[in-house]
């Protein structure tokens, strides 16, 4: 037999209509009433029929999340499964599904998020990536779309989309001031994507220091690579190859970084002793590496989490007003970082 709404207002002794409040979570009916409402839902074994609620409430309670193409490898880093914790950790409280993109391609990208939209597949959606020109940004624009970047958009886009980052320029300032204090003078910059704004804002910072610091910027010192294992190995590559290497290497993260060590290694070059080797994320496998990783924590949970917040309350209140959030950083220090001696 089931068990229908009517069924449980009756054991309650409450109006159905009340029983369709305590669902909604209505804040205008007593925690007490909840408690027994939902008490007698739990005893019946009665569940809400959440499609037909959706059809009412023209919402599906579905986040998408939209990873980079499958092309860049993104399940291999362990950025994108930590990010998605903490949006899986606000998603769950708020009784939120998530539905999860993995194209294979930017075209095929655009064209999964174009029919997300267009079907009402997802209430709201969640870039776990930003780069230049972006036509899937433009689209949700266009279309007035709920949507979050995790990242930084572009200069023009800043007062109309919501995003949450770190200040990754500030954040690479720090960790190449923090390698000059170390007496080093060629510190090179291992950059993932070139047309990523991660990639743009870092090297800035990168930048800006060495130019505080007098120092004269050396362009085969900048290398980019895909921001796998097998990048950071080829990144190495290449900067050993030059007339004069570096005595230092920022690397802008953490898995890239596994593979410049493993690489290093390979050569028979000490780190640190001679080779500094600093990163960015502070994953797991930065404290197991050997030796264990200097690097720059950047709360990747809080960004997935902070993320999710923020979608739901574009959903909830399409008017209100688009605001970035930036995330502290600070720098763990391990043991691949020493003072340079000549």
């Amino acid at each position: 037999m089931t068990i229908t709404i009517k069924d449980v207002a009756k054991r309650a002794n409450v109006a159905p209509s009340t029983v369709s409040r305590v669902i909604a979570n209505n804040p205008n009916i007593s925690m007490r009433t909840k408690e027994k409402v939902r008490s007698v839902m739990e005893e019946l074994g009665y569940y809400p029929n959440v499609n037909a609620r959706n059809l009412v409430n023209n919402r599906t309670n579905v986040i998408g999340v939209i990873m980079p193409s499958a092309s860049y490898a993104p399940f291999q880093n362990p950025f994108f499964p930590e990010v998605l914790r903490g949006i899986t950790a606000e998603a769950n409280e708020k009784r939120y599904g998530l539905y999860l993109s993995t194209s294979q391609t930017e075209e095929a990208i655009l064209d999964e998020v174009k029919d997300m939209v267009h079907s009402r597949r997802v209430d709201g959606l969640i870039l776990l990536y930003s780069t230049i020109d972006d036509p899937v940004i433009d689209f949700l624009l266009e279309k007035s779309f709920p949507f979050v970047i995790v990242g930084q958009p572009a200069a023009q886009l800043r007062e109309s989309v919501s995003f949450v980052n770190n200040d990754n320029v500030q954040a690479a300032k720090m960790m190449t001031e923090y390698l000059l204090l170390l007496k080093h003078k060629r510190i090179a910059f291992i950059g993932g994507r070139s047309d990523a704004f991660v990639t743009i804002d870092r090297k800035s910072g990168y930048c800006e220091a060495l130019e505080a610091a007098g120092i004269e910027l050396d362009e085969s010192l900048m290398v980019y690579h895909d921001e796998i294992f097998e990048g950071g190995e080829k990144a190495v590559i290449e900067l050993m190859s030059r007339k004069t290497p570096p005595s230092a290497m920022i690397v802008t993260d953490d898995l890239m970084a596994l593979g410049v060590l493993r690489m290093l290694f390979s050569m028979n070059i000490s780190v640190p002793d001679d080779m500094s080797v600093v990163s960015f994320n502070n994953v797991l496998m930065s404290k197991l590496s050997t030796p264990p990783l200097t690097t720059l924590d950047i709360r990747i949970f809080e960004l997935g989490y902070k993320a999710a917040q923020m979608v739901r309350q574009r959903i909830l209140d399409p008017e209100t007003p688009p605001k970035g959030l930036i995330v502290d950083h600070h720098l763990i220090r391990r043991a691949t970082s020493k003072t340079y001696v000549e």
